[in-house]
């Protein structure tokens, strides 16, 4: 018999495991609420994190409850009070809130729903992840976009004016739209995103960010902002299910935020859009005029387990704090940046370090003597298997463009996460170091 718990809306309470009292609980007892192993480090979330126990059981009971089962697996794909609840979490409601299968999908559904026309042009960076550049470049070959990048500066001493400052210098009378990276995964630079919204507004410009990395890191405020759409991944520092992503759209005008209309937007891949006539006239106003968050949130059946579970990682988070773990996490990565500091010097770092308005817990550097070896990409990647296997630790290499280098340049990255202490830490860069001696 099917049970009468409606799937798509799990009680934390019936898992049994839901721990209480998480907002003062110590982080030795908020570890253990990870599938991690305790021999092993974990510092790459920024590629993938490490889902909750719970996380796993909510994902396993609602797959069994569904599978085989009678019921409708439309509505539920609605997932209504969950992106309700998920909304409140990031200072924005449901219309605005849409649970997708990756930042990947969320970026590629909002490029593509842009009003964007040949002879139009998209200023981003030649530091965005390959689905954001990838998407731009197939507008640009189907509808004749101009791109245009600007490389972002790396090192310590990286200053948030110059990133802004070189962006307003790109800006032209048919640039149309705004994108960056709100932590950039190459060099974790923590990209100013207010004054880069601000400078957007000043110019009409709609703003796209790749949020990837920010949900679970940071106590976001997505309305605060002031961007008009934010793709998110689930299942990084999130540590939701593998396959889910948060899209945030802007479907109302809180001048003290973004004073600009919404701009046009088509929200493709949609069962719910009008099969006839078109949707009301977008608001001017805080009241929406209609539910975008509807549009895209219903594209047929979804994987009703994935986003419970994501639901239910968002949930923990609100109970644990987010604030508490923004400091955690940025705690974790200051001593780490020290530890880094001390082992392969100041500008080893590729990530902005003297400025803490740019500082992220995902930190690049060079660990080798020769800083040609920054070219070296089989060293690099011998370095980051032979930390796994001989080391168990996780972290990865990155590449990117360097401002007059005639090169990519290569580093190693790693991040820290709640789930991390400082005695890993500790432990991961003596082994790195070591490491490094032994290769260079």
């Amino acid at each position: 018999m099917a049970s009468t718990t409606h799937p798509a809306e799990p009680a934390p309470s019936t898992t049994g495991r839901s721990p209480g009292g998480l907002r003062t609980a110590s982080w030795d007892r908020i570890r253990d609420l990870f599938a991690l192993d305790r021999n092993s480090v974990h510092l790459n979330t920024g590629t993938v994190g490490a889902m909750p126990h719970e996380v796993l059981e909510v994902n396993d009971r609602v797959t069994r409850e569904w599978t085989g089962g009678l019921m409708n697996v439309y509505p539920p794909a609605m997932y209504t009070e969950h992106r309700a609840n998920i909304a409140r979490s990031f200072g924005v409601d449901q219309d605005e809130m849409v649970i997708c299968h990756s930042a990947t999908e969320g970026v590629a559904r909002v490029i593509h729903g842009l009003d964007l026309a040949e002879g139009d042009e998209v200023l981003t960076t030649t530091h965005e992840c390959y689905s954001v550049l990838s998407n731009f470049n197939l507008l640009r070959n189907r509808h004749g976009l101009t791109v245009r990048t600007v490389t972002p500066p790396s090192g310590p001493d990286v200053r948030a004016e110059e990133i802004v400052e070189l962006f307003e210098r790109r800006i032209t009378p048919r640039t149309k739209v705004l994108a960056f990276a709100g932590v950039t995964l190459f060099t974790g630079t923590m990209m100013p995103i207010r004054d880069l919204c601000e400078l957007a507004h000043r110019h009409g410009l709609t703003t796209v960010i790749d949020g990837a990395l920010l949900p679970g890191m940071l106590d976001c405020d997505f309305r605060s902002y002031g961007a008009d759409f934010i793709s998110c991944s689930g299942a990084k520092f999130q540590c939701g299910p593998l396959g889910t992503g948060l899209l945030y759209v802007r479907n109302k005008v809180h001048p003290q935020h973004n004073p600009l209309p919404l701009p046009t937007f088509w929200p493709i891949i949609s069962t719910w859009y009008p099969m006839i006539g078109s949707p009301p006239p977008r608001t001017t106003t805080s009241v929406e005029s209609c539910n975008m968050g509807d549009y895209l949130q219903s594209a047929g059946s979804a994987n009703i387990a994935r986003g419970a579970a994501l639901a239910r990682a968002c949930e923990l988070w609100d109970e644990i704090g987010r604030d508490r773990i923004e400091r955690r996490v940025r705690d974790l990565a200051e001593h780490a940046r020290s530890r880094l500091v001390e082992a392969f010097g100041w500008n080893s770092l590729y990530s902005p370090s003297a400025d803490p308005r740019l500082r992220s817990p995902l930190i690049a550097f060079h660990p080798f003597r020769d800083r040609a070896d920054a070219w070296n990409i089989k060293k690099f990647v011998e370095f980051v298997d032979r930390l796994e296997h001989e080391h168990r630790i996780w972290i990865r290499w990155t590449e990117f463009d360097v401002p007059g280098s005639p090169h990519q340049h290569y580093a190693a990255r790693l991040c820290t996460h709640l789930f991390n202490d400082t005695a890993e830490i500790d432990r991961a860069v003596a082994t790195m170091a070591g490491l490094a001696r032994e290769l260079s």
